[in-house]
C-alpha cells in the first residue's frame, strides 16, 4: 500500500513536461545521487539503473532535451527474481562534458558531492532539483495507512546538508535530517509541509489525493476524539448522578426526605424520579426552578453534608 502511493507520486511526476534548463536540474540531482561511473578499455560511459520503466524512460528523456544526445536504453530481467525487470539507462557519448556541465566532476575528475551553487540561488532550477532527488531516491508513506512520512536519501554529508537547506531556504518545509546506516537523509514528518514539498516538485494530483486523505485522517481522529470525551462526561455524569441518588436514599431512610428544608427536599424527591438528567437538566427541570447549574450544584452539595454527617452518626 505505501509502495503503491510512492509509485504514483513518482508516475506523476515523471509525466511532467519540462524546459532545459529545468531538465539539466533534474538531471543533476538525478547522475549525482544515481549514476555509475564506468571505465571499460578506456571508454568512459555512465550508467543509471532503475526498476521502474516510467525513471528510465524519463532520465532518457532528461538527457535528449538537456543536451540532444539519446542515451541506450537496456532492458533486462533479474535472474532471481522473476518478474522484475531492470532498465538501464546508458550514456557513451560525450559523457565527460556532460558530468561537467551539471557540476558533477570539477577539472580534474573529481567528484562534487555538494549541490551547484547556481541552483541553490534559484528557486525554479530548486524546484527541479528536488523533483529529481525525489524520483532518484525519495519515499513517502501512504498517508491513509501509517504515520506521515517522507524522506530523500543521500550517501553524502555535504548533499544532505545541501538538500535540507534547499528545502528550508526557499520553501520553508522545517526540514531535519539523521544519519542512516550507509548515509543520510532529509525528512519531513508534518502533513501539511510534506503537501507543500508535493506542490513544489509538481506532484499536483499526489499532493490533492494527499490533502484530501489527510483531511479524512484529521476528521476521523477529530470525530474519535469528541465520542471519547463524550463518553467520559457521560460516565463522570453517570456517576456524579449515581453518588447523588445514594447520598438521598441514605437521607431518606434515615430520617426521611420530608425533614429536609423544602428546596432540598423538593431536588432530592426531583433526582430520584430522574437519576438519568444531568446537572443543567436537573437546573432547568427541577419543580421550583429553572435555577442556574451553580445554584443547583450548590444545593447537592448541602444534600452530600447532610448524607456525610448522617452516615457519620450511624457508624
Amino acid at each position: 500500500m505505501m509502495g503503491s502511493y510512492a509509485s504514483e507520486v513518482k508516475k506523476e511526476l515523471t509525466g511532467l513536461s519540462v524546459h532545459p534548463e529545468h531538465a539539466k536540474a533534474e538531471l543533476s540531482a538525478f547522475l549525482r545521487m544515481n549514476g555509475v561511473l564506468n571505465l571499460n578499455q578506456h571508454h568512459l560511459s555512465l550508467n543509471i539503473v532503475t526498476e521502474n520503466p516510467a525513471i528510465a524512460r524519463r532520465i532518457f528523456s532528461l538527457i535528449k532535451i538537456a543536451y540532444g544526445i539519446e542515451p541506450a536504453l537496456i532492458v533486462s530481467k533479474k535472474m532471481k527474481l522473476k518478474k522484475n525487470y531492470q532498465y538501464l539507462v546508458r550514456l557513451q557519448n560525450n559523457v565527460k562534458f556532460v558530468l561537467h556541465d551539471l557540476d558533477i566532476i570539477d577539472e580534474s575528475f573529481g567528484v562534487l558531492t555538494g549541490i551547484p551553487s547556481k541552483i541553490q540561488q534559484s528557486e525554479q532550477l530548486a524546484m527541479s532539483y528536488l523533483r529529481g532527488a525525489f524520483l532518484a531516491a525519495g519515499s513517502i508513506n501512504n498517508p491513509e495507512t501509517s504515520r506521515y512520512h517522507l524522506e530523500i536519501y543521500s550517501l553524502y554529508q555535504l548533499h544532505n546538508d545541501d538538500l535540507m537547506n534547499l528545502m528550508n531556504k526557499y520553501f520553508y518545509l522545517n526540514a531535519k535530517q539523521t544519519k542512516r546506516r550507509s548515509g543520510y537523509i532529509v525528512y519531513l514528518k508534518e502533513a501539511e509541509k510534506i503537501g507543500d514539498f508535493l506542490h513544489i516538485i509538481g506532484a499536483v494530483n499526489a499532493m490533492l489525493a494527499f490533502e484530501d486523505l489527510r483531511i479524512m485522517r484529521d476528521m476521523r481522529n477529530s470525530v474519535n476524539r469528541l465520542v471519547n470525551c463524550d463518553t467520559a462526561n457521560m460516565k463522570k455524569t453517570a456517576s456524579a448522578a449515581a453518588k447523588q441518588v445514594e447520598e438521598i436514599k441514605l437521607i431518606d431512610k434515615k430520617i426521611g426526605l420530608d425533614k429536609l428544608p423544602e428546596k432540598l427536599a423538593i431536588l432530592a424527591k426531583f433526582r430520584l424520579q430522574n437519576p438519568e438528567l444531568t446537572l443543567k437538566e436537573v437546573a432547568d427541570k427541577v419543580p421550583d426552578g429553572p435555577i442556574s447549574k451553580s445554584g443547583i450544584n450548590h444545593r447537592f452539595q448541602k444534600i452530600k453534608k447532610i448524607a456525610q454527617n448522617l452516615g457519620e452518626k450511624h457508624e
